[in-house]
């Protein structure tokens, strides 16, 4: 089973501080990387102020269950332009209520690209 769960814009910029934070249509999370533990997703509560953009585009999410090829679990991707996506794995999902930190894993894992040629 393959179910696009959410797709829309999003924002990867830094702050003075040299916090990456991730907006998917408006909603923000630290991009942190933590010892011993890899990069992680972080709700933030309070505004941080984007000094330099990164990137932005689209961005999709999936739902991945039984696919030959797939992991199975979430897989976000961001548009990096000229039709390229790159693939993120988010073993337990985006961060939200109570679960305020979630691994994100770059992967060579594309859903996108394989369904528009």
């Amino acid at each position: 089973m393959l179910r696009l769960t959410d797709k829309g814009q999003y924002q990867l910029a830094e702050t003075k501080g040299e916090v990456k934070i991730l907006s998917l249509d408006g909603v923000a999370f630290a991009w942190v990387s933590l010892q011993g533990i890899g990069e992680v997703l972080v709700t933030s509560n309070k505004p941080h102020e984007a000094d330099t953009v990164l990137s932005n585009g689209q961005y999709r999410l999936y739902q991945v269950k039984d696919e030959p090829k797939l992991s199975d679990q979430q897989h976000l991707e961001l548009s990096t332009g000229d039709s390229k996506w790159q693939g993120y794995l988010l073993p337990t999902g985006l961060p939200k209520g109570a679960k305020i930190r979630s691994r994100i894993i770059p992967s060579k894992e594309v859903i996108t690209a394989k369904k528009t040629g």
